[in-house]
Order: structure tokens, then sequence, then C-alpha cells
């Protein structure tokens, strides 16, 4: 462990905590992205069109949104490796439901539960690293994990559609059965629980309804909150349209969705590793004013090249993706960890929050505003620009309002002096 641990921290590998922090980060997209190309057969075999189809999305992300308030507060309570186990036990049977569905209806409800669960690593995950480590060191193993992460939606639907070559969409599921007992066996072997049962809180409605309101009525919060959420809406409108992106706009087949997400999740590792790179080297208000100006970068150029031609094609279509992806992967680090640092006690409730926020935001692009721009590019680009801009706007607010921050220590105590 590094020199930076707090004090009574569990011993463990830094690497192999990574790589389990990712593997469990990655689960979520997975259960989101492997099913994009089996849209069209999905659809054939329940009779469903594609807003229907669409709503396996939007009602998992809805589900998950609705849960992540519950994790982090369970998790402050009861220690987070308990509720990592118990969320993927549920996730592995919602998995096995989803698999053997025989009508929408039936999917639907496991894809909720799907989504009831799998917000358990991403959300316990944070408050997880912060337990362990504070300041530079923080800040490179969530760029670490990042980096893991950045993989899942990049290799996901490349997954989904070597599936359908060789068997039929429930075979995607009965992956994603496998992947999560893996995680799982993983879990209950290797990671060890970081948070004391000295440092929990009760789990009281009373109390926690209260940490809640503290959490969100407060301008901080909020601004940083919305900053993270608006910029990632600018990548996840893509994501979330990118059946119609790749299969009607760039005129790909179900087995190239690879054009769109490597490029992307390249982007989004790069970043990551810069990120981890420059821990201690450049202040972290700086690392979001470069990461915004990368992503706004990458909205010119697509406004440019979709205004230029009618038939976007790769690799012209998704270069701006890359790019828009590196600079949200140098802003998000820097922007959870100060919303995580706010309430040192109370790490689990304010990541939760932190992913209600951006999990409601992105349902709502999902479930409603992605199938009706999705067929069209130049509205994709337009409203992806909108998100930034807004993003950006919360951000400069944050800068202009806020004091240097003050970089929490691992038991809770402050480090003056220092900023962002």
């Amino acid at each position: 462990m590094s020199a930076a641990t707090p004090p009574n921290a569990p011993t463990l590998s830094l690497r192999r905590l990574a790589l389990l922090l990712g593997g469990l980060a990655m689960f979520g997209p997975f259960s989101i992205d492997t099913i994009f190309p089996a849209f069209q057969k999905m659809g054939a075999a329940f009779g469903a069109d594609k807003l229907a189809m669409q709503q396996t999305i939007s009602v998992y992300l809805i589900a998950y949104a609705l849960m992540s308030v519950v994790h982090g507060p369970l998790s402050d309570a009861i220690g987070r490796r308990r509720v990592i186990l118990g969320g993927l036990f549920v996730f592995t049977l919602a998995s096995v439901g989803c698999a053997l569905s025989t009508d929408l209806t039936t999917l639907l409800a496991f894809r909720a539960l799907q989504g009831l669960s799998s917000g358990v690593g991403l959300i316990v995950g944070r408050a997880v690293i912060r337990d362990v480590l504070h300041g530079d060191d923080a800040q490179r193993l969530m760029s670490q994990v990042s980096m893991i992460f950045g993989i899942a939606p990049a290799i996901a639907p490349v997954i989904g559609g070597w599936i359908l070559g060789w068997s039929h969409w429930p075979a995607i599921f009965w992956f994603l059965v496998a992947f999560s007992a893996v995680l799982l066996v993983a879990v209950w072997w290797w990671l060890p629980e970081t948070h004391l049962p000295a440092a929990r809180l009760p789990l009281t409605p009373k109390r926690l309804l209260r940490d809640y309101v503290s959490i969100f009525l407060n301008p901080r919060f909020q601004r940083l909150a919305a900053a993270s959420s608006f910029n990632f809406a600018a990548l996840w409108l893509y994501i979330a349209s990118a059946p119609a992106f790749v299969l009607d706009i760039l005129k790909l087949n179900e087995r190239q969705f690879g054009w769109f997400f490597v490029p992307m999740i390249s982007g989004m590792v790069l970043g990551a590793f810069v990120s981890g790179r420059t821990a201690g080297r450049m202040g972290g208000e700086r690392q979001v004013n470069i990461g915004f100006a990368c992503s706004a970068v990458a909205m010119a150029l697509s406004l440019g090249y979709n205004l230029w031609t009618d038939t976007p094609q790769v690799p012209w279509a998704v270069v701006p993706m890359m790019i828009n992806s590196f600079g949200i992967a140098l802003v998000f680090p820097i922007v959870t960890l100060a919303i995580l640092d706010m309430y040192p006690r109370q790490r689990g409730s304010a990541s939760s929050l932190q992913a209600f926020t951006s999990l409601v935001l992105n349902a709502l692009i999902a479930g409603v505003l992605s199938p009706l721009i999705s067929g069209n590019a130049l509205w994709l680009v337009g409203f992806a620009t909108a998100f930034l801009t807004i993003g950006w706007g919360f951000w400069r607010w944050e800068t202009g309002a806020s004091q240097p921050i003050a970089v929490s220590g691992g038991d809770g105590n402050t480090v003056p002096g220092e900023s962002l």
C-alpha cells in the first residue's frame, strides 16, 4: 500500500484492487452494450419495433437510477463487501431470467432487476477507492479503474456480434451470467472489507433522508454533479443511439459495432491513462479545463463534418467521439473525487447521489430523446454540443463560486491549501 493509505485500512494489492473494481464497473456497461447488435433479432422474436426495443435500455437505467440511492448508504451501514456480493448474486439471477424470457414484458421485468443490482460495482467501487487512498494516489487508482472500465463498452458489442454469429440472442445473456458469476467468486476470495465497523453509520430512514437532502441541496454538489452529468451526456447520447447510428446512419452491419465503440473507448482509456500519469503534476482545475476543451474541439469537428457530407462514413464520423471521450476521461476522476471528499463519512451516499443525478439524465436521453433524433446525424451532434455547453457552464460556475478545494485525507482530515 502507498504511504497515503489511511490508518487501519486493510492491506491488499492495489493492482488486484484495480482489476477487481474495474471488473465490477464493467458489468454495468456490458448489460447495455452487449445486446445492441441483437436489437433487430430480439425485436423480430418479440414482434417489437425499434422504440419498444429501446425500452430495454431505458427500463434498465431507470431501475439502476432508483436503486443507486440505496447502494451507497447501505454500504456505509453494513460494509462495502456485503453490498457488492449481494448485488452480484441478484444480477446473476436476473441475467438467467433475461436469457429464458419468451416475451418482451418478461424481458423488461428482468432487465429492471438487472438495473436494480448492477450499480453496486460502480457506485460502491468509488467509495472503496476513497476508503483506502486519498489525494494523488486516489486519482491514480480511479484512473486505472477507469481504464479497465473503459474497455467494456468497446468489446461488449463486438462480443455480442460474435455470439450472434454462432448462436441466438439468449446466449448474450448467458454470457452475462458467466461474467457476473466469475466476478462473484473473485470478490468473495479477494476483496476485503474496506469500510471498517468503527466508521459505519446507522441505516435509518430519517438519517438517510436528512443526509440526502443535505447533500442534494448543497450548491457545490449540484454544480459538480451537473458538470459531470452533462459532460458525459454528450457521449451517452451517441451510446444510447448506437443501433441507429451504426446500422442506419453509417450503414454498417451487426458485426461492425467495433467501428463505433473501439475509437470511442480508446479515447477514454487514453484519457484515463493521462489523468493517472498527471496526478500530482498538474492541478485538477487545469486538467478539467483541458478535458472540456478537447470535447469542444470534438463537437466542432463533428458538426463541420456532418454539415459537409450527407453520408457520414467511418473513420471520419467516429474520430470526434474518440477526442470527446478523451476529454471526458480527464474530467471524470477530478470531479468525482471532489464530490467524495466533500463527505468523508458519507462517501457511499455522495457516490449514490452523484450516480443518481447522471442516471436520471441518461435514462431520459435513452428513453425519450434518442428514439426521436437517433436517425439524424446533425440532430445528434447538435444535442451533444448543447449538453457539453451546459456541463461547461456548470463547471465555470463552480470554479468561480468556490475557494480552492481542500484535499481530504483518508481519515476525513483535510490538507489545507491544496486545490482541485
